[in-house]
Formats: C-alpha cells, sequence, structure tokens
C-alpha cells in the first residue's frame, strides 16, 4: 500500500512523495494551470535490486488513481483536465546554489 506526503506546496503547484514500506518509491509535481487544469509529472524511482526497476506498466494506473482519489477531486484524466507524464528513473542527489554545477555528475 502506498502513502504520500505533500514535501513541497506554493500557490500553483506542489510536490509529493509515495513511500512503500518505508521506502520512497516515487515522486509527483503537480501544477495548477489558469485554465483550472493540472499536469502532473510522475517520476517512478527505479528499485536497483529489481531487473525491471521495481515497476510494471500495469501498476501506474493504481499509482495514478491513489493520487488522483487523494488529492485532485475537481479533476480527472476522463475529462480532460488532467494530464501526467510518467517516468521511470533514479535519484540522483540534491542540489542547490552552494554546490558546484559538475559535482556529483559524470564526464
Amino acid at each position: 500500500m502506498l502513502s504520500w506526503k505533500r514535501t513541497l506546496r506554493t500557490p500553483s503547484s506542489e510536490r509529493f512523495i509515495a513511500a512503500r514500506d518505508g521506502h520512497d518509491v516515487a515522486f509527483v509535481d503537480l501544477h495548477y494551470l489558469q485554465s483550472g487544469a493540472v499536469a502532473a509529472t510522475v517520476v517512478l524511482l527505479r528499485d536497483p535490486s529489481q531487473k525491471d526497476g521495481g515497476w510494471t506498466e500495469a501498476q501506474v494506473p493504481d499509482l495514478l488513481a491513489s493520487l488522483d482519489e487523494d488529492y485532485l477531486p475537481d479533476v480527472d484524466l476522463a475529462s480532460g483536465d488532467l494530464t501526467y507524464t510518467v517516468v521511470l528513473g533514479d535519484v540522483v542527489g540534491s542540489y542547490n546554489a552552494s554546490i558546484s554545477p559538475d559535482f556529483g555528475l559524470p564526464g
């Protein structure tokens, strides 16, 4: 079972992290557009111990439905006012202005 935690909120956006069994497994950035629509970017975090990254395409609709039901009651995919871009990836690190731009990056 997934649990969601809001980690960032601005007047026009939010970030949520999804955890399962105490491990972060995904994060979602929601952008609230002036039209009333919501554009979301979902990053599924790859599990390095799993050959397929730990995610299957069949699991994605349930993840999106979980977020939609809990946090997006005024929009939905069927009406066209909610869109998701879904990416499978790895966390490379967290960077801020005090860290050199090439810190931790190859080449």
